[in-house]
C-alpha cells in the first residue's frame, strides 16, 4: 500500500512543495508558538492571523529595505537594519528563523575567532577603517562625485 506524501512530508523528504498546505497567505509556514500565548490566540482567528503575519512581513521588509538603501546613501550602519529586519521576520516565519539561526551561529564563531586572534582582528579592523577614511578623503578632496556626475551628464 503506497501513501501519497503531503506537502510537509515532501518538504521533509527533500522535494516537493516548500510552503505549508494550511498557509494561504504565501508567506510560508508560521513558527511554532506556545499554546495559550497571545500569538496562539491571534493565530486562532484566521483574519487576524493573516493581518498579523502581513504586518510582521512588512515591518521586516521596511528594515531590510532601509539597510539596502543605506548601502548607497552616505552614512554608516548598513548591516544592523538588515539584521533587525531578519530578526523581525524570524519571530513569525520559520524560513527566516532558520536563516537567522545560521547567521547567528556564524557570527558567534567569528567572534570566538576574533577573541582568539585579537592582534590580527584589530589589524584587519583598523586597516579597513583607515582604507575607508582614505576613500572618503579622496572623494571629497578630488571632487570625485562632481566629476562622475559631469562625466555621466556630459
Amino acid at each position: 500500500m503506497t501513501r501519497t506524501l503531503d506537502a510537509r512530508d515532501q518538504t521533509r523528504a527533500g522535494g516537493g512543495a516548500t510552503r505549508c498546505p494550511d498557509c494561504t497567505d504565501g508567506l510560508g509556514e508560521p513558527r511554532p508558538v506556545e499554546p495559550g500565548s497571545w500569538r496562539d490566540r491571534v493565530r486562532r482567528k484566521p483574519g487576524l492571523a493573516t493581518a498579523y503575519r502581513v504586518v510582521v512581513f512588512l515591518a521586516g521588509l521596511l528594515f531590510v529595505l532601509l539597510g539596502l538603501a543605506l548601502t548607497v546613501l552616505p552614512g554608516p550602519l548598513t548591516i544592523p537594519p538588515i539584521l533587525i529586519g531578519l530578526w523581525v521576520w524570524s519571530t513569525e516565519f520559520e524560513w527566516a528563523r532558520r536563516f537567522f539561526v545560521a547567521f547567528r551561529r556564524k557570527a558567534r564563531a567569528t567572534w570566538a575567532h576574533a577573541k582568539q586572534h585579537p592582534v590580527s582582528s584589530a589589524a584587519v579592523t583598523l586597516g579597513g577603517l583607515v582604507a575607508a577614511g582614505v576613500v572618503f578623503w579622496a572623494v571629497s578632496h578630488y571632487d570625485l562625485v562632481d566629476r562622475a556626475v559631469a562625466a555621466v551628464t556630459g
